[in-house]
């Protein structure tokens, strides 16, 4: 009749719903394997790029047959699969490291007026494994150790980098560090070593961060903060997570169970010397 609406009849509806959902459950089944298809694509022309990268470096040291894919994949990574660029940081890599470490290990003789400030905590891990460091940087006092400490310095960060390595269980690459300011001054400005030490974990480190927690954080770090930003690669940038004070725990716990952060953010774990840890 004119006028009159034709209504669909009910059990139409319900075939028609019937049907929308098969084919959304048909739409995200093909989004998984397309997405599965695509991830193992990225996986196999890494995979590809690892092994041209390890025969452009045995070229050139044969003793890198005794150093495994996934120490190649980081510096690869770390200069985004550009192959070349990848083997030329890794050569870099071991150039230094014989320079920098001939016996393989930085001794605690070596650097002890930076363990005596006991700046350097290593405890607990987060919730996808990774180790943690706690860094005390108000404990920092470059006017105290002779010279001003840089040449130690460096070698204190590789032998706590290398130690917080050692505590990755199987799988894992990366370790979480918390940097705290609390009661940071002036005198413990030390913008040389801070750049040092960004130098030696961005350069020889490669992809060894996986979050860097800064807490406490003085109005006036922020000066020296403006100075030593430019030194911080991109990758590393993403990385900073800048916690407020009123929301420090809750921030941790995101990432952290309330069991492995420290006692000192309202935790359970207390600071162990990383030269204890």
């Amino acid at each position: 009749m004119e006028g009159q609406v034709m209504k669909k009849p009910i059990s139409n509806i319900g075939m028609d719903s019937d049907k929308t959902v098969q084919e959304d459950k048909q739409d995200e089944d093909n989004k998984l394997v397309m997405h599965y298809n695509i991830g193992s694509h990225i996986n196999q022309e890494e995979d590809f790029k690892v092994d041209l990268m390890r025969k452009l470096v045995e070229k050139h040291d044969p003793s890198v047959k005794e150093v495994d894919n996934s120490t190649l994949r980081r510096f690869l990574r770390a200069r985004d699969h550009d192959i070349e660029k990848g083997n030329a940081m890794f050569l870099k890599y071991l150039n230094w490291k014989q320079t920098f470490m001939p016996k393989g290990y930085i001794s605690e003789s070596e650097i002890s007026n930076h363990l005596a400030q006991n700046k350097q905590f290593l405890q607990g891990e987060d919730k996808q494994g990774r180790p943690i460091t706690v860094l005390l940087g108000g404990r920092h006092f470059p006017k105290k150790i002779p010279g001003g400490g840089v040449e130690e310095l460096k070698r204190f960060v590789v032998y706590a980098l290398e130690k917080t390595c050692s505590r990755m269980p199987a799988g894992q690459e990366k370790f979480v560090v918390i940097s705290d300011l609390e009661g940071w001054g002036y005198s413990n400005t030390d913008i040389r070593s801070y750049i040092a030490a960004l130098s030696i974990l961005q350069d020889y480190y490669p992809e060894r961060l996986g979050k860097l927690f800064i807490v406490h954080v003085p109005y006036i770090f922020m000066t020296v903060w403006k100075l030593v930003y430019p030194f911080i690669d991109n990758n590393s940038k993403k990385k900073l997570v800048f916690v407020e004070n009123k929301r420090l725990k809750e921030t941790l716990m995101e990432d952290i169970e309330e069991s492995q952060i420290p006692a000192i953010y309202g935790g359970k774990l207390p600071l162990v010397p990383i030269q204890h840890a």
